[in-house]
């Protein structure tokens, strides 16, 4: 092989160096890109982990807030405008300072990128659920008394698990998540962030890119906590004085050392958006709860044996009187027909469950109503785009280009070590393929633009960086 001549050799070397420092704000930051999925680590103070972030992340957040530009204004009559007005005039003010600083040093990044995002772009970006599907239906409320409640669309996203004690094979805590979203955003929601603040709790978490939090939720603390959740779905009320669901959802997992720490700080300045049911353990006590975070109750249970379960079904009765307009009742609706194969799956499994048994049940598609495997709304990992009935309880057409499209497990001994399985797609192993789809249901076609193939890939362990 022939040898580059020295002088070009050193010019390399100064060129990569001074590379590196044109950005010193990086510090020990990187990016790997790796079976769907983009892993980070960000570290450092709150504003250069934000710029690391921006940075980082430039294209896919451009990509992202471009994809959401078009799809809010479609499917909530908000424009994008709408919602930094309300950001700048009411959440950025309850945004703890730590976190405005995180998202000022987004905005930094981007723009360090040539990408001229301001700090109310990525705010909107971060609590673009709870304005488009909780804020929004409050409006109409408010105008016309009992439209919104009756006709309420809160989401249904995503299919989970917590267990411990005589339900796991190792009597320690397993837990499990997938991820049900549009799949235009869901092909995005691809980001596992390893962060290291400088106060707080080490978090590795699933996100989208230009997020402080993990959104969907799945995160493993340096405290010792895994926390997820499933949307509460039919869900009625928003509290414009509230503090932004994002923010204390962050800063819980930041901050939170116990289940006492957590429930504290998601029920503290509640505004009602983006209700969930939280399923938390804390790895060091063995302990698990469900917090069912309403607006106006905020019911727990608590175990260190046991199971609890999510599927977008609210399991406290004056909540879901209070607070909700789903119907308990409704044996084919997709949150009960998955409440139901849950149930059928936590006796299977009793005793059993550790990280490849978390694997197989967040891909499990059998229906225990018709007794038959099929790719429907009533499955765990569930299908809408191959649904002739959609998924009308919040809102999703026939064949609606939506469900799951990641998953997630971890066990105490692996989130000790901050480590947890990630699968990109649907952990079915069924691949989405926009073209024939597109062909199949043009009615969908305006999302042509920015929905692509989400192709099932391996389950993949991800670990924060040494």
């Amino acid at each position: 092989m022939r040898k580059l001549p020295a002088l070009l050799v050193a010019l390399l070397l100064t060129t990569a160096v001074f590379s590196q420092q044109k950005n010193p704000r990086l510090g020990n930051s990187s990016r790997e890109d790796r079976n769907g999925w983009i892993y980070v680590h960000l570290e450092g103070s709150p504003r250069n982990i934000g710029f690391q972030n921006g940075f980082l992340l430039a294209a896919e957040i451009d990509n992202l807030i471009k994809a959401m530009k078009l799809v809010l204004p479609h499917e909530s009559g908000k424009d994008w405008a709408f919602y930094k007005d309300f950001a700048k005039k009411n959440f950025w003010g309850k945004i703890d300072p730590e976190y405005q600083e995180e998202i000022t040093g987004i905005s930094e990044g981007l723009k360090a990128k040539g990408k001229p995002y301001d700090v109310y772009d990525i705010v909107v970006l971060n609590g673009n659920i709870e304005l488009s599907q909780y804020y929004v239906p409050s409006l109409a409320e408010k105008a016309h008394p009992g439209s919104a409640a009756a006709n309420n669309k809160a989401p249904g996203n995503c299919s989970a698990f917590i267990a411990t004690g005589s339900y796991t094979a190792d009597g320690q805590i397993v837990i499990g998540h997938n991820n049900w979203t549009d799949y235009v955003f869901g092909e995005r929601w691809n980001v596992i962030a390893d962060i290291i603040p400088q106060t707080g709790n080490r978090l590795m978490m699933d996100m989208m890119p230009g997020f402080i939090h993990s959104g969907d939720d799945f995160v493993v603390t340096g405290g010792g906590m895994v926390i997820t959740e499933t949307t509460i779905t039919q869900f009625k009320g928003f509290d414009e004085k509230g503090v932004p669901e994002f923010v204390r959802a962050r800063k819980a997992a930041q901050y939170s050392n116990s289940i006492d720490d957590f429930i504290q700080i998601m029920t503290a300045g509640d505004n009602g958006g983006y209700a969930n049911d939280w399923l938390v353990g804390d790895i060091k006590a063995n302990e698990i709860a469900r917090l069912e975070l309403g607006l106006k109750n905020h019911p727990v249970w608590r175990t260190k044996d046991g199971m609890y379960t999510g599927s977008n079904w609210p399991a406290d009765e004056k909540l879901i009187r209070e607070e909700t307009t789903f119907q308990p009742g409704d044996s084919t609706n997709s949150p009960n027909s998955r409440r139901r194969r849950w149930e059928q799956l936590s006796a299977d499994h009793k005793g059993k469950l550790n990280a490849e048994v978390g694997k197989t049940i967040e891909g499990d598609s059998y229906n225990e109503l018709t007794k038959a495997k099929e790719a429907s709304r009533c499955v765990i990992a569930g299908r809408v785009d191959t649904d002739p009935l959609g998924c009308p309880e919040w809102g999703w057409g026939p064949f609606y280009p939506g469900g799951t499209v990641q998953g997630k497990v971890t066990t105490a001994a692996l989130a000790g070590e901050l480590k947890f399985w990630a699968h990109m797609g649907n952990p079915s192993g069924e691949d989405f393929l926009a073209a024939p789809y597109f062909a199949a249901h043009p009615e969908y076609g305006w999302l042509s633009r920015y929905l692509r193939d989400m192709k099932a890939m391996p389950w993949t362990m991800f670990e924060a960086k040494k």
